[in-house]
């Protein structure tokens, strides 16, 4: 059976906590304070055997290089379904709101934007399949959990998937320093994707071209752009306050 490995406090605390299937817990020996008590004592109730070890040996199993004390064993993550992610909007009584990375490679960046998009209250995440990063135990340690209860979905084609999406009613939103407009200047309260690109070259052409509509984020100092999730978080908090409003 494939394992996959989930380190760090929260992360692991996050997939107890949402009842994500778990093998087995990994613990430094002798840490048994905070954080890592409470995934002791969430284990032992969820019936995750706990086995601890010295921490030198935990650290060389990590596979991120700081475990924080814990590594989880678990079966690897499940991909959704797009439709699942519009199952759960329409669950809420919510329009969609949904991310798409089209090709962010740095699984760490990958994380983060899955970590903001939780918390800016989205449906869920679209990847595509190749040339890009997965839920990786790198991608879920920097997640700090938010992974435990986002759905992200992962496609072969998202040009495709982007006309599906506007085909059900869904505007395409996508973050570009060529936007024509700023982001806090358009409509972002109904039905809407968020495309952010790779840290690189931005958005790939033929997922710009699929686009509705560009939006940029005015930059005041020296530097030309922003990290990923960073810009990801500035729209995504933006199109919540609208929809709130």
């Amino acid at each position: 059976m494939e394992v996959t490995q989930i380190e760090g406090r929260q992360p692991v605390l996050e997939a107890l906590r949402s009842g994500r299937p778990l093998l087995r817990i990994l613990l430094a020996r002798g840490e048994r304070r905070g954080t890592l008590r409470e995934i002791a004592l969430l284990a032992r109730a969820r019936g995750v055997p706990v086995d601890e070890l010295p921490a030198a040996d935990l650290r060389r199993r990590a596979r991120t290089g700081a475990p924080q004390g814990v590594i989880a064993l678990a079966a690897p993550p499940r991909y959704a379904d797009v439709d699942d992610l519009l199952a759960l909007a329409r669950s809420r009584g919510e329009p969609p709101f949904l991310v798409v990375a089209a090709g962010v490679q740095d699984p760490r960046n990958l994380g983060a934007l899955l970590r903001s998009a939780e918390a800016a209250g989205v449906h869920g995440v679209i990847v595509p399949k190749h040339r890009a990063a997965g839920l990786t135990p790198a991608a879920e340690k920097a997640a700090a959990g938010a992974a435990a209860f986002l759905p992200v979905a992962m496609v072969t084609n998202l040009a495709a998937c982007l006309e599906r999406l506007k085909e059900r009613g869904i505007w395409v939103c996508g973050a570009d320093p060529r936007g024509e407009r700023l982001y806090y200047e358009a409509d972002l309260r109904g039905p809407l994707a968020v495309v952010v690109g790779s840290e690189g070259r931005g958005i790939p052409r033929l997922v710009r071209e699929r686009c509705d509509f560009l939006v940029r984020i005015p930059m005041r100092g020296r530097v030309a752009s922003l990290n990923v999730a960073v810009a990801a978080a500035i729209i995504l908090f933006e199109a919540q306050r609208q929809r709130q409003g």
